[in-house]
């Protein structure tokens, strides 16, 4: 055990001793996010993870990079951008910038997915593997380097989404792919309902679409493949095309929530004006009918809704379609994220319990309860 990953053990078996919660932090970037936010101080003393830092394997060519959990999330991108490959799932910078956007650890914790979610999967199906710092102090290791290396439960990708409260994340591996070789980006001025129609139809078909939003009366797609491929496409679907550079500003923002709406967002949100949703349903659902300003991605799967409406409204409209909703910015409900039923409350509380026996770890981000 290196000089670090002893330094949080130690941290942790005193944290035991006396019964002190801690909160696991790498870059902040997604302090204000879940049921506890971390800048309150109800989560707990804070215990940094960026003392872990480095990148501890990169195959190119078997298309898997291990790397410790306080790197931050740029240098790990810089380092595969010389390789011409990437994080294919696209994940949420939340920084200032791209430069400031978080930690692998806080990456991989927070489960989070960008703009091609719908098309290339979601961070989960990229862990190969994972170590873990558990609340006895003791370090454990999951899964792999390999796609092919699980026996039984994977518990690696239960780490995903888990904000923390299982234990502390010290290493990850995870699956690359190589970057498109050709990329281009569409624009068709529609209205909502006739961008999720369009946007059903396509999902049908063999085309090389690798992303799509919706806001205010204009569509944007993204297609990304084989030069060919993109290029029978662009001439197939028609709308407008965007330039590289708008295009790449366009994804960037949307990714790291810096575009114009999220900005917008964050004013009403520090004002106390509306709360900012955002709702995960089927991709089929039709227009919700809820006020404020939407946007769409995902082919319609994820909704962000910045509105004044009850929260019981804005959840009830995500429960009526068979999804759920997230309070991420603003004045918040008793409970910001999804509910549980007491089935899968008390499945939740039984697998935090093995983990972290004492409840150290991250109390009430995930759920008030855990």
């Amino acid at each position: 055990m290196d000089t670090a990953l002893k330094a949080l053990a130690d941290r942790v078996a005193a944290a035991r001793a006396d019964r002190t919660p801690l909160h696991i932090m790498g870059g902040g970037t997604k302090a204000h996010l879940g049921e506890v936010p971390a800048s309150s101080g109800a989560a707990g003393e804070p215990l940094r993870t960026d003392g872990l830092r480095g990148i501890v394997a990169y195959e190119p060519s078997e298309l898997v990079v291990t790397v410790r959990a306080g790197t931050p999330l740029a240098e790990l991108e810089a380092a595969l951008a010389e390789q011409g490959q990437q994080l294919a799932f696209e994940p949420p910078r939340l920084g200032r910038d791209a430069s400031t956007g978080g930690t692998v650890g806080g990456m991989v914790a927070a489960g989070l997915s960008g703009p091609a979610r719908a098309t290339v999967g979601s961070l989960r199906d990229y862990v190969l593997g994972a170590s873990l710092l558990d609340g006895r102090g003791e370090q454990l290791r999951f899964g792999g380097q390999v796609m092919k290396n699980v026996a039984g439960y994977d518990i690696s990708r239960l780490l995903a989404g888990s904000w923390g409260v299982l234990g502390v994340i010290t290493d990850v591996s995870l699956k690359v792919l190589p970057r498109p070789p050709a990329c281009a980006t569409l624009r068709f001025e529609w209205p909502q309902e006739q961008a999720l129609q369009q946007l059903a139809r396509w999902s049908a078909q063999p085309l090389p679409i690798s992303a799509g939003t919706w806001l205010d009366g204009v569509l944007w797609l993204r297609l990304c493949g084989a030069a060919a491929a993109v290029r029978q496409a662009v001439q197939a679907l028609g709308g407008s095309p965007v330039s590289d550079t708008d295009a790449a500003a366009l994804w960037n923002s949307l990714r790291d929530q810096r575009h114009a709406y999220f900005e917008l967002a964050r004013a009403r949100a520090a004002a106390d004006a509306a709360t900012l949703w955002r709702l995960s349903v089927p991709a089929t659902t039709a227009v919700l009918a809820l006020p404020g300003p939407a946007l769409l991605e995902w082919g319609g799967a994820q909704r962000w809704v910045l509105t004044d409406a009850p929260a019981a409204a804005v959840q009830q409209a995500a429960q009526a379609c068979g999804g759920h909703a997230q309070a991420w910015l603003g004045p918040r409900p008793a409970l910001s994220w999804a509910a549980l039923s007491p089935e899968l409350l008390a499945l939740h509380r039984a697998v935090k319990t093995a983990f972290d026996p004492e409840g150290l770890f991250n109390p009430g981000r995930l759920h008030p309860q855990i």
